[in-house]
């Protein structure tokens, strides 16, 4: 998730094109401030930067940014647009993610037509400010016992407790700090990347 509030080192697009070397497999555009044109003039160059790369690119919170940049989808906080009305206005075919913070709002998110779920906060976290408190694991195993959705998991997560997070069974994990605060966010991203697949390569040898 790229963000300029936390640094100003990087502009979206850096950070775009520097994750995406590093290992990304998914951009979501992070940003509350600005115009809407500025936004969607930004959201342009990132989806181009990952169409390039043939890389998912995402669109935080508006519906409207997302359909002029065309990109692959949305995702959604709870008191954001609505995920039914969202599908209405993004078609069948554009990826849709929602936020949850509890079990309940997983199931909702999930009865609302979303594909995937945003779970967490995991650990304490300051890049966001509304984050709720953290929940820990316990959740994360919650949702996946209920949800048949992805699951991918937010809040705190850094190269050291991915490895941990990952064997919850979760589909995968966002950051926001861990990539966009460092002072190389391109080898940041290929830590984070190599500690994800540790610990995917460590259980498939114990399944073998």
């Amino acid at each position: 998730m790229t963000d300029t509030v936390l640094q100003s080192g990087f502009s979206h697009v850096d950070l775009t094109r520097l994750a995406i070397a590093g290992g990304a497999d998914t951009i979501q555009l992070r940003q509350k401030t600005g115009t809407t044109r500025e936004m969607i003039d930004v959201a342009r160059e990132m989806k181009r930067v990952c169409t390039a790369a043939g890389v998912t690119f995402i669109v935080n919170d508006r519906v409207d940014v997302a359909i002029a940049a065309e990109a692959d989808g949305v995702h959604l906080g709870q008191d954001d647009f609505p995920i039914q009305l969202a599908r209405t206005l993004l078609g069948e075919d554009r990826v849709i993610g929602g936020s949850a913070g509890t079990l309940e709002e997983a199931l909702k998110c999930e009865s609302e037509g979303a594909d995937y779920v945003g779970c967490g906060p995991v650990y304490p976290t300051t890049s966001k400010h509304d984050a709720g408190p953290a929940s820990g694991l316990v959740l994360l195993k919650q949702v996946m016992a209920r949800v048949s959705l992805p699951v991918i998991a937010i809040g705190g997560i850094t190269a050291e407790n991915a490895p941990e997070v990952m064997a919850s069974g979760i589909h995968g994990i966002a950051v926001i700090s861990a990539v966009c605060c460092q002072l190389d966010p391109e080898a940041a991203t290929r830590t984070l990347r190599r500690a994800m697949e540790s610990r995917q390569t460590s259980d498939r040898e114990t399944h073998e």
